[in-house]
């Protein structure tokens, strides 16, 4: 789930605004958006992969919030990761871009949840 913004590394782009499915981030005034209705986070990580400047703090808790500082988050090391482990923007010539792979493994997930109930009911 969507924690923060690092004021100090945000640019203002507004790209993670634009790209959020589920209108979790709103343009402030002035300053890094706002988090505006982080329940609705679907932890997606479109903002992430969006944010060239490496700003925006995803938990790897999606079901609740989880309390960390700007520094902390920092200092996580996580600022980026999904973007570089993505091969993203300066990240392509070291790192697979295979996005595209995830249609298959909700597929698979889709087939399997179908399977389970199927047998479910055969066995009741």
């Amino acid at each position: 789930m969507i924690e923060l913004i690092v004021a100090d590394r945000c640019t203002d782009c507004g790209a993670c605004v634009e790209v959020c499915p589920t209108n979790v981030l709103e343009r402030a005034p002035s300053g890094p958006p706002l988090l505006a209705r982080v329940e609705d986070c679907q932890t997606c990580f479109m903002c992430e992969l969006y944010c060239r400047a490496d700003a925006i703090y995803i938990a790897p808790d999606c079901d609740r919030r989880v309390a960390i500082t700007p520094d902390a988050a920092v200092a996580s090391g996580r600022l980026g990761q999904y973007r570089k482990h993505s091969g993203w923007d300066e990240w392509a010539r070291q790192f697979p871009n295979e996005q595209w792979l995830m249609e298959t493994v909700f597929r698979r997930a889709g087939e399997a949840v179908r399977a389970a109930a199927a047998d479910d009911k055969r066995t009741a």
